[in-house]
């Protein structure tokens, strides 16, 4: 179609002719509301930034220097569930005032949560000092992800599925 014709169209239509395909020959345009297409686009960007921020594969779990131990089994089991989902976990430990003068309390918070989750995680990044911060990085085991799936996919799939003698109705 030429693109007089293209326009008187488009023109009647009440509608805006878009260049979809410069690169094509011949170009390829398309009959449509530029409006409510630019609108539609923000929208699904919107939509993409919104879905990978919720999907942030990186947790935190903050700590201090003097905690006690229930304090800290508690934090532990955070951070399994945490790692059980699928997420690497930073664990850290601020100091605020004079602690910072006794780091080796702070290793041994840590030292006792890196313990704890052994079974579940392997250390990704060793203890450093961040400013007042001191962290390491968790990420759930290869193992431990492979029972996931196995346990996710496995067993449920399995008891939810009909056998061969009978029907997905009754």
């Amino acid at each position: 179609m030429g693109i007089r014709d293209a326009i008187d169209l488009a023109q009647r239509e009440g509608l805006d002719l878009v260049e979809v395909g410069p690169n094509q020959n011949p170009p390829v345009c398309r009959l449509l509301d530029y409006g409510r297409f630019k609108f539609i686009q923000s929208k699904k960007q919107r939509e993409a930034r919104k879905v990978s921020r919720s999907t942030s594969k990186q947790k935190e779990v903050r700590l201090s220097p003097v905690m006690s131990d229930n304090d800290i089994e508690t934090k532990i089991k955070v951070t399994k569930t945490l790692l059980a989902e699928g997420a690497k976990v930073r664990v850290f430990v601020r100091f605020r005032g004079r602690q910072r003068a006794h780091p080796e309390m702070a290793m041994k918070v840590l030292r006792k949560v890196a313990e704890g989750v052994a079974s579940v995680a392997k250390l990704e990044k060793p203890p450093g000092m961040e400013g007042r911060v001191l962290s390491i990085l968790l990420a759930p085991s290869p193992q431990q992800q492979q029972r996931d799936r196995q346990g996710k996919a496995g067993p449920v799939a399995a008891a939810s599925a009909p056998t061969e003698g009978e029907s997905a109705t009754e």
